[in-house]
């Protein structure tokens, strides 16, 4: 493939105190402090690089700022998926690891793989999100406590019971927060009544859907339901036709659609019709859950791109 020589890729290996940076084909490296001053530096040095795109990886949050102050200047930043990363660097047989091998196969990937560069989530985006990924944190953790109540010595059973009944209000706390900055948007507002016109999907489904898949609306059925990972995989080899799969996309969205989708399987007319028609064609239960799963997702993804409310009638065309 022809390589246009002025074009530059960049990988920036995000830690806690350091920016590696790796730029190809023209194989500079250097490092940068995570700080202020660091990422200034960063910047005005990537501006005058002028890259074609520059790739980060998830790393927890570390990635952010540089992310969003690289975007603020019309730089082509794009932040992927570690695993993606891992595994094409895998199929490269690189396998040693440091931080300038990291930032070298970041460029290498941004080269080879281009990933599709998307807007970033602004700073009340990124609020949202960090208060749902707080709630499931709380929830998972009273889950645990819950589950250890019950076998739990005599000694300890006040202490949890006490350390549960904080993390309850802890979960109504973050609740209410949640809802007051879905207020303070007229935007999110009217998508999250939207989402919650669909018989099935209540506030915890509708803020999982808002905060953690801001692309709702903006992608095609196929292109939504593969982002979630609930689009299914072809394992055919030959003559071979393996069963189909979903693997990957978005852990944080499929749970509160799981759960959605099994409340809607009961009293939303199209879903329930829809679950019906499945099982009578001999379905698994699996099966047929992950495909309500997708008509669910796939007709509020509609409802989003047009701004309409859910309508039985409607939604069976979707």
């Amino acid at each position: 493939m022809h390589m246009n020589l002025k074009e530059a890729f960049v990988g920036i290996d995000v830690s806690k105190a350091q920016l590696d940076v790796g730029v190809l084909p023209q194989e500079k490296f250097w490092s940068s402090a995570n700080d202020d001053a660091g990422r200034a530096e960063l910047v005005a040095r990537l501006r005058e690089v002028a890259p074609t795109l520059i790739v980060l990886e998830a790393t927890g949050g570390y990635e952010a700022v540089i992310a969003a102050q690289l975007a603020a200047v019309g730089l082509p930043v794009v932040v992927v998926n570690p695993r993606q990363v891992r595994d094409f660097a895998k199929a490269c047989g690189r396998l040693a690891k440091t931080d300038r091998i990291d930032a070298r196969i970041l460029a290498l990937y941004a080269k080879t793989m281009r990933p599709e560069v998307r807007p970033l989530k602004d700073e009340q985006s990124r609020e949202l999100d960090a208060l749902f990924i707080r709630r499931r944190q709380i929830v998972d953790m009273l889950t645990m406590e819950k589950n250890r109540l019950g076998m739990a010595a005599k000694r300890v059973r006040k202490g949890l019971q006490a350390h549960i009944t904080w993390l309850e209000k802890r979960v109504d706390e973050v609740d209410g927060e949640l809802k007051a900055l879905i207020e303070t948007s007229p935007v999110w507002r009217a998508k999250d009544e939207l989402l919650q016109s669909a018989k099935g999907i209540g506030p915890v489904a509708s803020l999982a859907l808002l905060s953690q898949l801001p692309e709702l609306g903006q992608l095609d059925r196929k292109k939504i339901s593969a982002l979630v990972g609930i689009a299914p995989l072809n394992n055919d080899s030959g003559t071979f036709k393996g069963r189909r799969t979903t693997w990957g996309g978005r852990s944080t969205v499929r749970p509160p659609l799981y759960m959605a989708t099994l409340a809607a399987i009961r009293c939303n007319p199209v879903i329930k019709a829809f679950h019906a028609r499945l099982k009578a064609a001999g379905k698994k239960p699996k099966v047929a859950i992950v495909a309500c799963m997708r008509k669910l997702l796939t007709i509020l993804n509609a409802m989003i791109k047009t701004m309409t409310p859910w309508c039985d009638k409607s939604a069976i065309q979707a």
